[in-house]
Protein backbone atom coordinates (compact mmCIF):
# COMPACT_ATOMS: atom_id res chain seq x y z
CA UNK A 1 0.00 0.00 0.00
CA UNK A 2 2.81 2.36 0.97
CA UNK A 3 4.72 1.62 -2.26
CA UNK A 4 1.56 2.32 -4.32
CA UNK A 5 1.11 5.71 -2.62
CA UNK A 6 4.78 6.55 -3.13
CA UNK A 7 4.55 5.58 -6.81
CA UNK A 8 1.45 7.76 -7.25
CA UNK A 9 3.22 10.71 -5.62
CA UNK A 10 6.19 10.33 -7.98
CA UNK A 11 3.89 10.29 -11.00
CA UNK A 12 2.01 13.34 -9.68
CA UNK A 13 5.28 15.25 -9.22
CA UNK A 14 6.36 14.30 -12.73
CA UNK A 15 3.05 15.43 -14.24
CA UNK A 16 3.13 18.70 -12.30
CA UNK A 17 6.71 19.42 -13.37
CA UNK A 18 5.84 18.69 -17.01
CA UNK A 19 2.79 20.97 -16.78
CA UNK A 20 4.92 23.82 -15.40
CA UNK A 21 7.47 23.54 -18.22
CA UNK A 22 4.75 23.29 -20.87
CA UNK A 23 3.10 26.39 -19.44
CA UNK A 24 6.41 28.28 -19.55
CA UNK A 25 6.93 27.12 -23.14
CA UNK A 26 3.43 28.38 -24.06
CA UNK A 27 4.01 31.74 -22.38
CA UNK A 28 7.39 32.20 -24.09
CA UNK A 29 5.86 31.33 -27.46
CA UNK A 30 3.11 33.89 -26.91
CA UNK A 31 5.67 36.55 -25.93
CA UNK A 32 7.76 35.92 -29.06
CA UNK A 33 4.61 35.76 -31.18
CA UNK A 34 6.29 34.12 -34.16
CA UNK A 35 5.69 30.42 -34.86
CA UNK A 36 8.73 30.33 -37.14
CA UNK A 37 11.02 30.97 -34.16
CA UNK A 38 9.17 29.12 -31.40
CA UNK A 39 5.96 27.22 -32.10
CA UNK A 40 3.65 26.72 -29.15
CA UNK A 41 3.17 23.31 -27.53
CA UNK A 42 -0.38 23.31 -28.86
CA UNK A 43 0.69 23.83 -32.48
CA UNK A 44 3.49 21.29 -32.03
CA UNK A 45 1.05 18.71 -30.70
CA UNK A 46 -1.38 19.46 -33.53
CA UNK A 47 1.37 18.99 -36.09
CA UNK A 48 2.48 15.77 -34.41
CA UNK A 49 -1.04 14.32 -34.63
CA UNK A 50 -1.25 15.45 -38.25
CA UNK A 51 2.01 13.70 -39.09
CA UNK A 52 0.92 10.56 -37.22
CA UNK A 53 -1.99 10.23 -39.63
CA UNK A 54 0.31 9.64 -42.60
CA UNK A 55 2.00 6.47 -43.77
CA UNK A 56 5.32 8.26 -44.29
CA UNK A 57 5.43 9.08 -40.57
CA UNK A 58 5.19 5.45 -39.48
CA UNK A 59 7.61 4.39 -42.20
CA UNK A 60 10.17 6.88 -40.89
CA UNK A 61 9.60 5.85 -37.27
CA UNK A 62 9.85 2.16 -38.11
CA UNK A 63 13.05 2.56 -40.10
CA UNK A 64 14.75 4.62 -37.39
CA UNK A 65 13.56 2.21 -34.72
CA UNK A 66 15.01 -0.79 -36.53
CA UNK A 67 18.33 0.91 -37.33
CA UNK A 68 18.87 2.27 -33.82
CA UNK A 69 17.76 -0.89 -32.01
CA UNK A 70 20.06 -2.97 -34.24
CA UNK A 71 22.99 -0.74 -33.36
CA UNK A 72 22.07 -0.79 -29.67
CA UNK A 73 21.77 -4.57 -29.54
CA UNK A 74 25.09 -5.05 -31.34
CA UNK A 75 26.80 -2.51 -29.08
CA UNK A 76 25.33 -4.04 -25.92
CA UNK A 77 26.35 -7.56 -26.95
CA UNK A 78 29.86 -6.51 -27.96
CA UNK A 79 30.26 -4.39 -24.82
CA UNK A 80 29.18 -7.25 -22.56
CA UNK A 81 31.51 -9.76 -24.22
CA UNK A 82 34.39 -7.30 -24.15
CA UNK A 83 33.76 -6.61 -20.45
CA UNK A 84 34.01 -10.33 -19.70
CA UNK A 85 37.31 -10.46 -21.61
CA UNK A 86 38.83 -7.39 -19.96
CA UNK A 87 37.73 -8.60 -16.53
CA UNK A 88 39.38 -11.96 -17.08
CA UNK A 89 42.65 -10.70 -18.59
CA UNK A 90 44.79 -7.71 -17.61
CA UNK A 91 46.45 -7.78 -21.04
CA UNK A 92 43.11 -7.49 -22.84
CA UNK A 93 42.11 -4.69 -20.47
CA UNK A 94 45.35 -2.78 -21.18
CA UNK A 95 44.76 -3.23 -24.93
CA UNK A 96 41.15 -2.07 -25.10
CA UNK A 97 40.85 0.52 -22.30
CA UNK A 98 42.53 3.34 -24.31
CA UNK A 99 40.31 2.58 -27.31
CA UNK A 100 37.17 2.79 -25.19
CA UNK A 101 38.34 6.11 -23.71
CA UNK A 102 38.90 7.53 -27.20
CA UNK A 103 35.47 6.36 -28.41
CA UNK A 104 33.75 7.88 -25.37
CA UNK A 105 35.53 11.22 -25.82
CA UNK A 106 34.91 11.55 -29.58
CA UNK A 107 31.84 13.62 -30.56
CA UNK A 108 29.03 11.87 -32.40
CA UNK A 109 29.34 14.27 -35.34
CA UNK A 110 33.00 13.31 -35.82
CA UNK A 111 32.14 9.62 -35.97
CA UNK A 112 29.33 10.29 -38.42
CA UNK A 113 31.53 12.34 -40.75
CA UNK A 114 34.32 9.75 -40.65
CA UNK A 115 31.97 6.80 -41.08
CA UNK A 116 30.14 8.58 -43.92
CA UNK A 117 33.25 8.11 -46.07
CA UNK A 118 32.98 4.31 -45.91
CA UNK A 119 29.37 3.54 -44.98
CA UNK A 120 26.17 4.65 -46.69
CA UNK A 121 22.44 4.27 -46.21
CA UNK A 122 20.79 2.57 -43.24
CA UNK A 123 24.06 1.05 -42.02
CA UNK A 124 25.49 4.44 -41.02
CA UNK A 125 23.02 5.17 -38.14
CA UNK A 126 23.38 1.55 -36.99
CA UNK A 127 27.18 1.78 -36.98
CA UNK A 128 27.25 5.13 -35.14
CA UNK A 129 24.77 3.83 -32.57
CA UNK A 130 26.94 0.75 -32.09
CA UNK A 131 30.01 2.90 -31.44
CA UNK A 132 28.23 5.08 -28.89
CA UNK A 133 26.69 2.16 -27.01
CA UNK A 134 29.79 -0.06 -26.91
CA UNK A 135 31.92 1.95 -24.41
CA UNK A 136 28.94 2.72 -22.16
CA UNK A 137 27.97 -0.93 -21.80
CA UNK A 138 31.60 -2.03 -21.48
CA UNK A 139 32.35 0.49 -18.70
CA UNK A 140 29.28 -0.39 -16.63
CA UNK A 141 29.57 -4.16 -16.93
CA UNK A 142 33.34 -4.16 -16.42
CA UNK A 143 32.87 -2.21 -13.19
CA UNK A 144 29.99 -4.48 -12.20
CA UNK A 145 32.09 -7.61 -12.68
CA UNK A 146 34.70 -6.18 -10.33
CA UNK A 147 32.21 -4.92 -7.73
CA UNK A 148 31.45 -8.28 -6.08
CA UNK A 149 32.32 -8.36 -2.38
CA UNK A 150 35.86 -9.72 -2.02
CA UNK A 151 35.08 -11.13 1.43
CA UNK A 152 32.12 -13.11 0.11
CA UNK A 153 34.19 -14.41 -2.80
CA UNK A 154 36.92 -15.53 -0.40
CA UNK A 155 34.33 -17.26 1.77
CA UNK A 156 32.89 -19.00 -1.31
CA UNK A 157 36.35 -20.27 -2.22
CA UNK A 158 36.91 -21.46 1.35
CA UNK A 159 33.64 -23.42 1.27
CA UNK A 160 34.36 -24.61 -2.28
CA UNK A 161 31.06 -23.40 -3.67
CA UNK A 162 30.35 -24.25 -7.28
CA UNK A 163 30.99 -21.51 -9.83
CA UNK A 164 27.30 -21.40 -10.77
CA UNK A 165 26.37 -20.85 -7.12
CA UNK A 166 28.95 -18.07 -6.78
CA UNK A 167 27.54 -16.34 -9.85
CA UNK A 168 23.95 -16.70 -8.69
CA UNK A 169 24.44 -15.60 -5.09
CA UNK A 170 27.37 -13.15 -5.20
CA UNK A 171 28.38 -11.92 -8.64
CA UNK A 172 24.97 -11.56 -10.29
CA UNK A 173 23.38 -9.45 -7.49
CA UNK A 174 26.40 -7.12 -7.65
CA UNK A 175 26.29 -7.00 -11.45
CA UNK A 176 22.56 -6.42 -12.02
CA UNK A 177 22.50 -2.71 -10.97
CA UNK A 178 25.35 -2.03 -13.39
CA UNK A 179 23.51 -3.85 -16.20
CA UNK A 180 20.38 -1.82 -15.49
CA UNK A 181 22.41 1.39 -15.52
CA UNK A 182 24.13 0.40 -18.77
CA UNK A 183 20.80 -0.26 -20.49
CA UNK A 184 19.19 3.00 -19.36
CA UNK A 185 22.16 5.20 -20.24
CA UNK A 186 23.03 3.44 -23.50
CA UNK A 187 19.46 3.71 -24.82
CA UNK A 188 19.61 7.49 -24.47
CA UNK A 189 22.98 7.58 -26.23
CA UNK A 190 21.65 5.26 -28.93
CA UNK A 191 18.80 7.57 -29.88
CA UNK A 192 20.98 10.68 -29.84
CA UNK A 193 23.69 9.06 -31.96
CA UNK A 194 21.31 7.31 -34.35
CA UNK A 195 19.14 10.36 -35.08
CA UNK A 196 22.23 12.61 -35.36
CA UNK A 197 23.68 10.19 -37.91
CA UNK A 198 20.43 10.24 -39.88
CA UNK A 199 20.41 14.05 -39.89
CA UNK A 200 24.01 14.41 -41.04
CA UNK A 201 23.68 11.63 -43.61
CA UNK A 202 20.34 13.05 -44.86
CA UNK A 203 18.81 9.58 -44.48
CA UNK A 204 15.49 9.57 -46.30
CA UNK A 205 12.32 8.21 -44.66
CA UNK A 206 13.73 8.33 -41.14
CA UNK A 207 13.30 10.54 -38.10
CA UNK A 208 16.65 12.23 -38.68
CA UNK A 209 15.96 12.66 -42.40
CA UNK A 210 12.58 14.21 -41.59
CA UNK A 211 14.26 16.56 -39.11
CA UNK A 212 16.73 17.63 -41.78
CA UNK A 213 13.95 18.29 -44.31
CA UNK A 214 11.97 20.27 -41.72
CA UNK A 215 15.01 22.43 -40.96
CA UNK A 216 15.77 22.89 -44.65
CA UNK A 217 12.25 24.18 -45.39
CA UNK A 218 12.02 26.20 -42.15
CA UNK A 219 9.14 24.09 -40.81
CA UNK A 220 9.91 24.77 -37.15
CA UNK A 221 6.75 23.05 -35.94
CA UNK A 222 7.88 19.90 -37.74
CA UNK A 223 11.31 20.14 -36.11
CA UNK A 224 9.68 20.29 -32.68
CA UNK A 225 7.23 17.52 -33.57
CA UNK A 226 9.95 15.11 -34.77
CA UNK A 227 12.06 15.99 -31.75
CA UNK A 228 9.09 15.11 -29.54
CA UNK A 229 8.78 11.78 -31.37
CA UNK A 230 12.44 11.03 -30.63
CA UNK A 231 12.03 11.85 -26.95
CA UNK A 232 8.81 9.84 -26.61
CA UNK A 233 10.30 6.76 -28.27
CA UNK A 234 13.46 6.98 -26.16
CA UNK A 235 11.51 7.28 -22.90
CA UNK A 236 9.08 4.49 -23.84
CA UNK A 237 11.88 2.09 -24.76
CA UNK A 238 13.74 2.93 -21.56
CA UNK A 239 10.65 2.18 -19.44
CA UNK A 240 9.92 -1.04 -21.34
CA UNK A 241 13.49 -2.26 -20.88
CA UNK A 242 13.43 -1.25 -17.21
CA UNK A 243 10.19 -3.18 -16.65
CA UNK A 244 11.55 -6.25 -18.43
CA UNK A 245 14.78 -6.15 -16.42
CA UNK A 246 12.91 -5.74 -13.14
CA UNK A 247 10.74 -8.75 -14.00
CA UNK A 248 13.81 -10.78 -14.96
CA UNK A 249 15.54 -9.82 -11.70
CA UNK A 250 12.49 -10.88 -9.68
CA UNK A 251 12.30 -14.21 -11.51
CA UNK A 252 16.00 -14.84 -10.94
CA UNK A 253 15.54 -14.10 -7.26
CA UNK A 254 12.48 -16.33 -7.02
CA UNK A 255 14.25 -19.14 -8.87
CA UNK A 256 17.21 -18.88 -6.51
CA UNK A 257 14.92 -19.00 -3.46
CA UNK A 258 13.05 -22.05 -4.79
CA UNK A 259 16.30 -23.84 -5.53
CA UNK A 260 17.69 -23.12 -2.06
CA UNK A 261 14.45 -24.24 -0.41
CA UNK A 262 14.43 -27.46 -2.44
CA UNK A 263 18.06 -28.17 -1.54
CA UNK A 264 17.30 -27.57 2.15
Amino acid sequence: MTSTISHSKRWLRTVCAAAVWLALWQILSMIIGLELLLPSPISTAARLFELAGTGDFWSAVGRSLLNILAGWLLGALAGGLLALATNASAAVRALFSPIMSVVKATPVASFVMLAFVWIRGARLPTFCTFLMVLPVVWTNIHEGLGSADAGLLEMARAFRLRRSAVWRTIRLPALLPHIFGAVRVSLGFAWKAGVAAEVIAHAGRSIGGSLYDAKLYLNTADVFAWTAVTIILSVLLEHVCAALMDRAARRLGAAADIKEATAA
